[in-house]
């Protein structure tokens, strides 16, 4: 067999585009450790600062600060003023890497890549056995990222924008409603709902047990523990109470036998109930999925969903990039007649089920 020659133009850009795909890997991690030393936060007000100074209100070296001032500086993730050797943060790097309650806040993103990085091997494994991966046997970097990635999504759009779009749900939830939030992991999506609903009661399940004391001490900390309830339950089993809604927040297609999960939904409702599904983006076929947001859910699919679907019974593997034919599918197996796109934003789908 001949090997065609390489283009050598088009090498190049290839090449060109794998710097600064090293940079990004690179950049990560230094994200991680500002993030971690409360670097980004000491920088968020936007007054620039020399070394010195940033190392006296934060008690860290200079040596080491100048370095990490350097390489986030020529990420443009930090700004540099080489007039006067100062560095500062920009309103919108700000934003993204400091506060927390902004809806572009990115933080929680690099602590899911890092997991993808430390748990590398396991699921080198994996690939070698068929097995899966629990979520449970990911790094603690995971459960803390996860929440930190998707709250900002949650604040923006759930009650603004996503349970208005379901029939008739918002007036329930305003006179007194019974939500389960299934999968709810530290409770954000959880606890917002309580926030904004005072009238109704929330019950949040999720199968691994450290995330649901994180969830509770959360509820508690923001005044909402007398009408939240967080107990560990698989999404087959959670107690079926009548719920007005059962929601599942970015977590369906990590299961193993969402059609049994979706099974258990049905037989929990109210009549009347609603199950809202949320879901990352996808379109149903890959060459539509094939940019930048599938690129970084195709990658967390592979090292997170999949792997955690396998790990279970049944096994199905839906993926982070479904798509919704594959959803409805799911929801029409499971018995429920009635299935539809209620909104979408560029990095989740909406879906509203009734029986």
């Amino acid at each position: 067999m001949t090997l065609r020659e390489p283009d050598r133009q088009k090498l190049d850009k290839l090449v060109e585009r794998l710097v600064g795909d090293v940079g990004a890997a690179v950049s990560g991690a230094l994200v991680v450790l500002g993030d971690d030393l409360g670097l980004f936060k000491a920088l968020a007000d936007g007054v620039p600062r020399d070394v010195a100074r940033l190392a006296k209100e934060t008690g860290l070296k200079e040596r080491y600060l100048r370095e990490w001032l350097s390489a986030m500086a020529a990420a443009d993730y930090i700004t540099y003023d080489d007039g006067t050797d100062r560095f500062h943060l920009t309103p919108e790097q700000a934003m993204v890497f400091a506060q927390e309650d902004s809806p572009a806040f990115f933080a929680g993103a690099f602590q899911v890549t890092q997991s993808m990085w430390m748990d590398e091997p396991k699921i080198a494994e994996a690939f070698r056995s068929g097995r899966g991966v629990g979520w449970h046997e990911h790094s603690v970097c995971l459960f803390r990222g996860t929440e930190r990635f998707f709250r900002p999504g949650y604040n923006t759009h759930l009650v603004s924008s996503w349970i208005p779009a379901l029939n008739g749900v918002e007036a329930k939830l305003k006179v007194g409603a019974r939500v389960a939030d299934v999968g709810c992991g530290h409770g954000a999506s959880t606890i917002l709902m309580a926030q904004a609903y005072p009238a109704s009661r929330f019950f949040g399940f999720d199968y691994h047990a450290p995330s649901i004391e994180k969830a509770r001490a959360a509820a508690e900390e923001a005044g909402v523990g007398d009408r939240v309830t967080f107990e560990q339950a698989t999404a087959a089993e959670f107690p079926p109470q009548g719920y007005d809604m059962v929601a599942m927040f970015d977590c369906l297609h990590d299961m193993g036998d969402p059609v049994g999960a979706g099974r258990h939904v049905k037989e929990t409702l109210a009549p009347g109930g609603t199950w809202l599904i949320v879901e990352p983006f996808a379109h149903d076929n890959l060459k539509d999925n094939l940019n930048p947001v599938g690129r970084v859910y195709y990658g967390a699919s592979t090292m997170i969903c999949t792997p955690a679907s396998l790990s279970q019974e049944v096994g199905l593997g839906l993926g982070a990039q479904a798509g919704e034919m594959r959803l409805r599918k799911v929801a029409l197996d499971a018995g429920f007649s009635h299935f539809r796109r209620a909104r979408e934003t560029p990095f989740n789908m909406v879906f509203e089920a009734r029986a």
